[in-house]
């Protein structure tokens, strides 16, 4: 004779409730939890950061380009971030403030970057087998947007730090001293190709992200990329090349400053 065993546990007894008791709301529905909009808001708020690092990377570059006119161009501009045509005077301090400014605006965007970043070694390799899998394009665009940012971190802060400890030495002969005499274009060299690659690739994925060109396809935004990609980066080694040649023939007369023509004349007189 066979038994059958039930190994089911016995359910307890529930009180018996009226036929609409399901339409009635819970105290606390499961539908009720949302996620956490934190991850959008700092995602945003990266966005946000490296757009103003991307226009002020223009904006810089279009300040510092100034010495391909004459030295007395990037002389008048310098002066003018100083604030003598408002203040009476120049106020260097003006710079230290704009430069600092930027730095902590670095250290944000680079700590909100940071959050997507494989965390290990062993996250590390999985992305990496990942990616050779892959073979996407905007996969191995944002690798190198991390690694050209790993380097920015430490190459950008070195330039912004000049700016903030020395600001009354940005000048013609000052800067061009700095670059061949003090030996750091090498340092600008490789800062120039990171920061330019970074920016481009930023701005792309920013378009992408927030589809701020609506209809326009990758293609073209791909072509954008480059585009600015080689214009910046053809400007600043244009640039660079001018301080050097600049540094070059002002080493026997390393450390002197830059006097304006009519500033020259009245010593003369």
């Amino acid at each position: 004779m066979s038994h059958s065993i039930d190994y089911t546990a016995p359910q307890p007894l529930r009180p018996s409730l009226p036929p609409d008791a399901a339409a009635l709301p819970t105290a606390h529905p499961p539908s009720s939890v949302r996620p956490s909009r934190w991850p959008a808001r700092l995602d945003l708020l990266q966005s946000l950061s490296g757009l103003l690092l991307a226009l002020f990377l223009i904006a810089h570059m279009a300040f510092v380009s100034t010495i391909l006119i004459s030295p007395q161009a990037f002389y008048t501009v310098a002066r003018f971030f100083e604030g003598a045509w408002l203040l009476g005077r120049p106020y260097p301090v003006l710079v230290s403030l704009v430069a600092a400014s930027i730095m902590a605006l670095l250290m944000l965007h680079a700590w909100l970057a940071m959050r997507k970043f494989p965390a290990g070694f062993r996250q590390y390799r999985a992305f990496i087998a990942h990616k050779n899998r892959l073979q996407h394009g905007d996969t191995s665009l944002w690798w190198l947007q991390v690694w050209t940012g790993f380097l920015l971190f430490f190459l950008a802060s070195i330039h912004l730090y000049d700016m903030l400890s020395q600001p009354e030495l940005i000048g013609p002969y000052a800067s061009a001293d700095r670059v061949w005499s003090g030996g750091l274009w090498p340092l600008y060299l490789l800062l120039l190709f990171s920061v330019e690659l970074h920016g481009g690739i930023g701005l792309y994925r920013l378009a992408v992200k927030w589809g701020l060109f609506g209809g326009k396809t990758r293609a073209r935004l791909h072509l954008a990329r480059h585009a600015f990609s080689a214009f910046f980066i053809t400007l600043g080694l244009v640039t660079l090349l001018a301080y050097i040649d600049l540094g070059r023939e002002h080493a026997p007369r390393a450390g002197e400053r830059y006097q304006p023509p009519s500033t020259s004349a009245s010593h003369h007189h």
